[in-house]
């Protein structure tokens, strides 16, 4: 069973979606298919580096540090900033 998505775009992003899904010899209709399944199916698997920054951050919050005080007043925030 399939059904039909509806939804605006602007007109020149279409002309360009179009142009492109011809490039790949593709219609608009099944360029829009293939991106649809791509966006569900493709796994976000963080770099190396960036994998090892999610790490460090995240054991920073289980011990608690490296976070900023909270401020009720911009003066006090730009004090602690300046030192």
């Amino acid at each position: 069973m399939t059904s039909q998505v509806v939804f605006k775009i602007d007109s020149k992003l279409k002309r360009a979606a179009q142009s492109q899904a011809k490039a790949s010899g593709l219609t608009l209709s099944e360029w829009y298919k293939q991106a649809t399944e791509s966006f569900l199916t493709a796994p976000e698997i963080p770099n190396a580096k960036t994998a090892r920054s999610l790490k460090s951050a995240l054991k920073d919050v289980k011990l608690g540090r490296n976070f900023s005080p909270s401020f009720d007043n911009i003066d006090d925030m730009i004090a602690h900033l300046e030192k």
